[in-house]
């Protein structure tokens, strides 16, 4: 027969915390309950865990432990202290104050009368209600584990929650990515948003092997993050160590996420690529079942992601290629040089980003840059390369090519040829009013044209013309600063005199 839980005689307190464990508040006026409580579950584990105490002596000194330890998994608290109801109040206070929907309350009462079961039950937010006198050591230990399994369950509810809306703001912030650079990073970043702590990243993908005759596809380094930072185009062979490609090749022929001490291999798989990877070192020793699987979930999303930012680069590279091909066509027709439009639409992107442009909007000027002489398509050869001074009657004709480029391009329902056509219309602008066609002056020149006329201006003099010798970089330089504040915006000026080195940086990756 079990013996009461509660006695006249006093008990030391037991006072053990074990890292890991479970929380229980214990709250009562008086110290012996909380001496024979810890006595009772000294003893006391669930799924290899024991329990932590905490005291408090009044309701008012619960309700700040409460609120100092949210995590706690118990609270057994006594209903009369201070008050004859300040245990309700403490109860009230965890539910609504704190807002703490997971605390399991059990409620203790020595004098039940005063608090009436069913009216408790019913007004109160409570898990449990117990008389002391009935609270034996089984008892206790009974109403102790029931709620643990309660608060687990609950926790774990919560976490899976939490983790499928993980699982899709990663998604949506992964798809999100246009840039193959910045993918590896995004995968990290949500990685160790899912499980906490991540050092290491490595993402490889298959390729087609060099030899014909080898058929099979090979695993290279696509992107990595730390020691795989500069592995990209690597075979996996050359950065692995031996047994994490044993663990690499279990991956793949299980198709499955092989789990070692302090990392994982993931096999990620769609219908477009059947053979890629993700390795993540510097996992936590012990992954919860949810959190192995949101990351069987990701796994799967971060090669369709992946695939995604593939595409939309590849569709980008495609459509500025055309671009850039199409106006060195242009530009080869009126003897220009080769990759003229290509330097020019670089040009325009150090310029716009030194410029204080967000990266968009530098993007956007780079990628409608080699549009800005579409126009000179209904330009006469005759006039387009005439290599003496041209005429009135063709000086006007030839000043025709910005509102021709203009008309080609306006009106699209795409950013980067609207761009293309204020650009077109603007670049011969000049910043003292005295440019064509509109003769628009300072800043109503929009500034994609002003950025676009220092660019066009500076590779055309650092280059060979049918009309002309190039200019040295120092001609060039005095030259364009002779001409702040009458051909060119001020501060743009400026720009450019601090960037000049990264600008004949791409003078130099695209020579004639």
């Amino acid at each position: 027969m079990d013996d009461f839980l509660f006695s006249d005689e006093a008990l030391d307190e037991v006072n053990e915390v074990v890292q890991g464990s479970w929380k229980v508040i214990v709250v009562d006026d008086e110290p012996e309950v909380h001496a024979v409580t810890k006595l009772a579950l000294s003893d006391f584990e669930f799924q290899d865990k024991r329990l932590e105490f905490i005291s408090a002596y009044s309701g008012e000194e619960a309700k700040q432990v409460i609120q100092e330890h949210p995590d706690a998994a118990i609270v057994l608290l006594d209903v009369v202290m201070e008050t004859d109801d300040a245990g309700l109040k403490v109860a009230k206070f965890i539910r609504e104050t704190a807002k703490n929907n997971h605390i399991r309350i059990i409620l203790r009462t020595g004098q039940p009368g005063q608090a009436p079961e069913r009216q408790v039950i019913v007004n109160y937010d409570i898990n449990d209600y117990k008389s002391k006198t009935e609270l034996t050591a089984q008892k206790l230990f009974t109403v102790v584990m029931s709620s643990l399994r309660s608060y687990r369950d609950i926790l774990s509810i919560e976490q899976s929650r939490q983790g499928l809306e993980k699982i899709i703001k990663a998604s949506r912030d992964i798809f999100s990515t246009h840039s193959l650079e910045s993918f590896i990073e995004g995968v990290m970043q949500q990685l160790t948003s899912l499980l906490g702590t991540v050092d290491q990243a490595m993402y490889a993908t298959s390729l087609v092997a060099s030899n014909p005759q080898d058929n099979q596809k090979k695993l290279v380094v696509f992107s990595g993050r730390g020691e795989f930072e500069r592995s990209e185009g690597k075979a996996i062979e050359e950065v692995l160590s031996h047994d994490q490609l044993q663990a690499c090749q279990q991956a793949l022929n299980e198709k499955t996420i092989v789990y070692r001490e302090n990392y994982l291999f993931a096999y990620c798989s769609s219908e477009y690529n059947h053979n890629s990877m993700l390795f993540i070192s510097g996992i936590p020793k012990h992954l919860t079942d949810t959190q192995r699987h949101l990351i069987e979930i990701f796994s799967q999303n971060v090669q369709l992601a992946y695939e995604n930012v593939q595409l939309q680069s590849e569709i980008e590279a495609t459509q500025q290629e055309l671009v850039f091909r199409l106006s060195e066509a242009l530009e080869q027709r009126s003897t220009e040089t080769g990759n003229h439009v290509k330097r020019v639409s670089h040009i325009c992107y150090e310029l716009a980003m030194g410029y204080g442009l967000s990266k968009r909007e530098a993007e956007l000027i780079r990628l409608a840059a080699p549009l800005h002489d579409v126009g000179k398509v209904g330009i006469p050869d005759a006039i387009l390369n005439k290599p003496g001074p041209l005429t009135d009657e063709e000086w006007v004709i030839m000043q025709l090519h910005a509102e021709k480029g203009h008309l080609i391009l306006k009106d699209s329902n795409r950013d980067i040829v609207n761009t293309g056509a204020v650009i077109a219309l603007s670049h011969h602008e000049r910043w003292d009013g005295s440019g064509y066609p509109k003769g628009l002056k300072g800043e109503d020149i929009p500034i994609a044209g002003r950025i676009v006329a220092l660019a066009d201006v500076f590779d055309a003099l650092r280059h060979k013309r049918c009309y002309k010798e190039p200019w040295s970089l120092d001609d060039v330089v005095k030259e364009i600063n002779a001409q702040q504040g009458k051909q060119f915006d001020p501060k743009l000026i400026d720009v450019f005199n601090q960037r000049i080195k990264e600008i004949e940086d791409v003078l130099v990756r695209y020579p004639d």
